[in-house]
């Protein structure tokens, strides 16, 4: 036993505890809390930024459309007030009317005029419903893009 306590006795002796310096670990915490920061605020200034451009996006596309609901009310309404217009000057003639043969032609005129003209309305309203929808989306796909090329070089 002898042996076995001479050698504990002489690895304690020649082992070295390292030494706890409290002004090298304040300095590595002080980095570490500062990079935190820092990364901290740069976080929260691109949130920032991608909030304001989404709000931005988003006021732009309310804006137009309601510009856009405004075109396609009043493309609407017009093909209303053109029917109206053109139902009144066929009961006008209908009025005139002197024999069953007149009457069949003028109501075949207006049946097919009547069809020509809701055709050429309904392609007028398609046209500015889609022109709409391409400006009313727009906004939000250009936020979108943004998003995803700022997110693709982070």
């Amino acid at each position: 036993m002898s042996k076995t306590a001479g050698k504990t006795a002489d690895t304690i002796e020649n082992v070295e505890f390292p030494t706890f310096d409290a002004s090298k670990a304040t300095d590595q915490f002080r980095a570490f809390a500062e990079k935190g920061v820092e990364q901290s605020k740069e976080a929260y200034t691109k949130l920032k930024s991608g909030a304001e451009t989404t709000q931005k996006a988003i006021e732009s596309t309310l804006e137009t459309a309601k510009t856009a609901g405004n075109d396609v009310s009043l493309k609407a309404i017009a093909a209303m007030r053109a029917n109206a217009e053109a139902g009144f000057s066929h009961l006008e003639a209908l009025l005139g009317v002197k024999s069953v043969s007149e009457f069949v032609e003028l109501q075949t005129a207006f049946l097919r005029k009547g069809v020509e003209m809701s055709v050429e309305q309904a392609k007028d309203i398609q046209a500015v419903t889609t022109k709409a929808a391409e400006e009313v989306s727009k906004p939000m796909k250009d936020a979108f893009e943004k998003a995803m090329k700022e997110l693709k070089v982070a």
